[in-house]
């Protein structure tokens, strides 16, 4: 890439960056004075609306500057957004039941029983696949929407994916009880989410994938995630055994099986959405975006 289109790049990042620190500052403030008194639960889903609408303004502005639509930054509104979202949540449904069944078998896990029922627990239901879409869209889009795109114009797209999954991970060091193995767990699903990204070409793939996965650890299951144990969910699961294996009271993410299970992930998404396959319309526009 030339050196003067390369500097642009790092420019256009810098901007985008300066925008929403910025923006960030005028939501903390927001929050400040007129959810305080919130519950805790209602001012976490509302921050998160508001940190997506923080980085959507931010891209949109990038979006205006570079003669571009915002859907360029990985959330184009097409026919195959709900067919590749629903991809993306069985993907993440079967891989962690799978996780559940072999540390079931491995004696590091026990469904335990329903503790949520009736009206009860369609409600909480209804709830978390709320909650849980606007986390993993404001999540996803924040750490691979635009900030990915331009560091891929910049340096690549595998070293952005890398430094993308970094501060993914890096993002979630404040997460109760957060081990070293849940960070690099945490880095290596940043990594699945650019690869279901690069290969699908644009983030309703991974956004299924994020939204199932959480959905059912906190509800379904009632296990941890991310070292929170929420109410309302549907089964009493537990884990006993060695931490490392178990991943403990942080969930799945701090497993040793998780960490081989995402290797896995890779490697068959890898195979199953490779080249040989074929490649959708949306993944041959990003590549030869960030070519």
């Amino acid at each position: 890439m030339p050196g003067t289109l390369r500097l642009r790049w790092v420019g256009h990042l810098a901007i985008f960056v300066a925008l929403v620190l910025l923006l960030t500052a005028c939501k903390s403030a927001l929050v400040h004075v007129f959810l305080s008194r919130w519950s805790d639960g209602a001012q976490y889903l509302a921050d998160k609306i508001l940190r997506f609408a923080v980085y959507l303004i931010a891209s949109a502005i990038m979006a205006r500057l570079e003669s571009k639509s915002i859907a360029a930054y990985g959330l184009p509104v097409t026919r195959t957004l709900v067919p590749r979202f629903i991809r993306g949540a069985v993907i993440s449904f079967l891989g962690l039941t799978a996780f559940l069944l072999l540390s079931r078998a491995a004696g590091l896990f026990h469904f335990g029983s329903v503790v949520t029922y009736s009206v009860d627990a369609w409600k909480w239901c209804a709830i978390y696949v709320f909650a849980f879409l606007v986390v993993a869209v404001e999540e996803e889009f924040q750490y691979r929407g635009y900030l990915l795109y331009a560091l891929a114009r910049s340096i690549g797209f595998w070293p952005a994916a890398i430094v993308s999954s970094v501060v993914f991970a890096y993002g979630h060091l404040e997460n109760p009880g957060e081990t070293w193995l849940g960070i690099v767990n945490l880095f290596l699903s940043g990594l699945l989410f650019c690869l279901l990204l690069r290969r699908s070409g644009d983030l309703w793939l991974p956004i299924g994938f994020h939204a199932s996965w959480d959905w059912a650890q906190t509800y379904l299951y009632g296990i941890p995630d991310s070292g929170r144990t929420l109410p309302g969910h549907l089964f009493g699961g537990s884990f006993s055994g060695p931490v490392w294996l178990s991943g403990g009271m942080v969930g799945p993410e701090g497993s040793a099986i998780l960490t081989l299970l995402l290797i896995l992930f890779w490697l068959g998404i890898a195979r199953m959405m490779g080249p040989s396959t074929g490649e959708s319309l949306g993944s041959l526009r990003l590549k030869r975006e960030l070519l």
